[in-house]
């Protein structure tokens, strides 16, 4: 993973420089090739805070200001979302993924594509990640106070009590503009059940195993000071092209304003377990 590390950071430092060359994308390819304007971003951050209020725009810090942004819209925030399990206690059906191979210079050993072989039938909606029901004992009974005759009583039924609290981690969110690769990108920074920063390899237990430390890295955030995991750009326009096409053969167009939605529909199956996604009413037919 050290290996690994070090040749993130390289390409890291790369990417930068190329993002320093490359000019601010004008004209409209959302169609064509899955991509945005950053006018197009900030139209599909506006929708997203309109749709899910959680998510807010934030202006980050002044020596990180995008000029090609409006300076009160640099990124999408959301807060304290809960993540309660970590990857490898969740069932995961890979029924529409495929593991995307990667052979070019800068591969980064792949991408999972999530709706590999998906028909317009099966369109519908993103599948979901699900998790396992909690059966209820029948047995269990609620206690009424006025069953116990005595202290005695009392502090032997309390100490029959299960008293485990789960503990939730929770993290923040926050969505940019990459102008390199003219997407979104997610950064997520986690935090402890006592409010304690996770450390690298913390976050990676909460994040696919497919994706942790290749697709995902531990990166400088664009727009703040900080470090954070980082969802790696390379393949969200391909895949957002693909899902254009899908719901153009189901009969209807995908609107730009709709692309932070979708996005946050296939991210999904890079951190299943971190709860973000209140969309669940947004259906691709």
């Amino acid at each position: 993973m050290a290996l690994q590390d070090t040749w993130n950071k390289i390409k890291a430092v790369g990417l930068d420089v190329a993002e320093s060359l490359t000019p601010v994308l004008k004209q409209s390819k959302f169609r064509e090739t899955g991509v945005l304007t950053p006018e197009e971003f900030v139209i599909a951050g506006d929708h997203l805070v309109l749709t899910c209020p959680t998510w807010s725009w934030q202006s980050g810090e002044n020596d990180k200001i995008k000029d090609y942004l409006p300076k009160e819209k640099q990124f999408l925030v959301t807060k304290q979302v809960p993540c309660h399990k970590r990857c490898k206690d969740i069932q995961y059906s890979g029924k529409f993924e495929k593991v995307i191979e990667d052979d070019g210079p800068d591969g980064d050993g792949g991408w999972v594509d999530t709706h590999h072989g998906v028909s317009t039938e099966e369109a519908e909606e993103i599948p979901e990640v699900k998790t396992e029901a909690v059966e209820e004992d029948d047995d269990d009974e609620i206690c009424d106070m006025e069953d116990f005759e005595d202290d005695d009583d009392l502090v032997i039924q309390t100490d029959k009590l299960d008293l485990n609290i789960e503990k939730t981690r929770t993290y923040d969110l926050s969505i940019t503009y990459d102008k390199f690769y003219q997407t979104p990108r997610l950064w997520l920074s986690g935090y402890n059940e006592e409010g304690i920063p996770l450390k690298i390899d913390q976050m990676y237990e909460d994040i696919s195993q497919e994706h942790a430390n290749k697709t995902v890295t531990f990166e400088q955030h664009s727009s703040l000071s900080s470090r954070q995991c980082s969802v790696h750009p390379c393949k969200h326009a391909s895949v957002m092209k693909k899902l254009i096409e899908v719901v153009s053969e189901g009969g209807r167009d995908l609107g730009v304003h709709e692309y932070i939605l979708v996005f946050l529909k296939f991210i999904q199956a890079v951190i299943p377990t971190i709860e973000y996604d209140f969309t669940k009413s947004f259906h691709l037919h």
